[in-house]
């Protein structure tokens, strides 16, 4: 995969956070670009889930993205 591709796929799943989490805002979301552990962090933070809770929601986001692309090739 090439590095547009890897920027589009993360334009993509920023949206889906977004929508999920609203309160995160791009900057964050863009300067945490693929560091899942520090995402989870700030998702548990901002909305005082359990840190399993934020884990396990982020993952089960990016498999099911990961599903849908699959999908599309």
């Amino acid at each position: 995969m090439n590095r547009d591709q890897v920027e589009g796929r993360w334009i993509q799943l920023k949206g889906r956070l977004k929508e999920k989490w609203g309160k995160l805002t791009d900057d964050e979301l863009d300067r945490l670009e693929g560091k899942w552990d520090q995402l989870a962090g700030l998702v548990q933070e901002r909305y005082g889930l359990a840190r399993e809770r934020a884990e396990r929601e982020l993952s089960e986001i990016r498999r099911q993205y990961e599903r849908e692309a699959e999908v599309k090739r």
